[in-house]
């Protein structure tokens, strides 16, 4: 029989690679924990929603009715699912600052990043960061991947948007739009329009990895703007998103309007039909 975790780090020899070990196993373990839980209390409550007691669940699963009861009001919620188990990794991309001549992260970039950090924290979820180069490399063949990155600044991007079945992205005489290829609808962003109105268009959706072992979720203004203006509408409404299409591929486009002054989304609202590419 092999020996377990614990049997295995208590034997090291070495007290810096006991330590570490011992760390990292704990960080796993942390993260078991946490999505045992979520796992949990998703299940209650979808046992509870067909109809079914908290007395009756309790009864079948060995536990009294009153922890039945806290564990589907305590603990991690389910909707973090949808962003992902255990370790999620937040992706922005680099700009090249054409006064400085190097690689910078644009402000509202930056912010929608952080905002996405701290809705997977309060999900409990253990979070990395990671950059799309200048050069748009990104590796898109990581699991629990959300990627803040439109298809103008990465070749591997333009890619995988061109995997979705009913949201396009073209360009025109006027720059980048967004097309609902279902109903023939148009998004654009209202720097387009004459005069100019502080409005934008977004993509937001889950999409395939390049190498078919899993998906990655996408977000994309055609500005800006409406990259944080998604991220404004993911965090108020992700257990709605949640309930709607879970951790399956889907897509639909995100309007946005801001502040001209500080650029933050003061409305955002879904403009087209929120498409579950599993339907198509």
């Amino acid at each position: 029989m092999p020996p377990s975790d614990l049997e295995r780090i208590a034997a090291i020899e070495d007290p810096y690679l006991l330590i570490r070990q011992a760390t990292e196993r704990l960080s796993a373990a942390q993260q078991e924990v946490t999505e045992l839980a979520r796992l949990r209390r998703r299940v209650i409550q979808e046992l509870h929603a067909q109809g079914i007691s908290y007395a009756q669940i309790a009864q079948q699963a060995g536990l009294s009715r009153g922890r039945i009861h806290q564990i589907k009001h305590t603990g991690p919620a389910p909707e973090g699912g949808f962003l992902g188990t255990g370790t999620v990794t937040v992706v922005t991309p680099l700009r090249l600052d054409p006064e400085k001549k190097r690689p910078v992260l644009a402000l509202d970039d930056m912010r929608s990043g952080q905002r996405l950090e701290d809705l997977a924290k309060s999900f409990g979820l253990a979070v990395e960061t990671d950059k799309v180069t200048i050069d748009g490399i990104i590796d898109l063949n990581r699991p629990n991947l959300i990627v803040v990155c439109g298809p103008r600044m990465s070749e591997a991007m333009h890619t995988a948007y061109d995997t979705d079945p009913v949201i396009r992205w073209e360009r025109d005489d006027l720059g980048w739009l967004l097309r609902d290829t279902r109903t023939g609808a148009i998004y654009r962003t209202g720097t387009q329009f004459d005069p100019e109105q502080p409005t934008d268009s977004a993509y937001f959706g889950r999409l395939p990895r390049p190498d078919g072992n899993g998906t990655f979720l996408a977000i994309a203004g055609i500005r800006t703007n409406g990259s944080l203006g998604v991220v404004d509408l993911l965090t108020s409404e992700i257990a709605t998103f949640w309930g709607q299409v879970g951790d399956k591929r889907f897509s639909t486009v995100v309007s946005v309007e801001y502040d001209p002054e500080t650029d933050e989304p003061v409305r955002t609202a879904l403009a087209s039909p929120l498409y579950r590419h599993e339907d198509d």
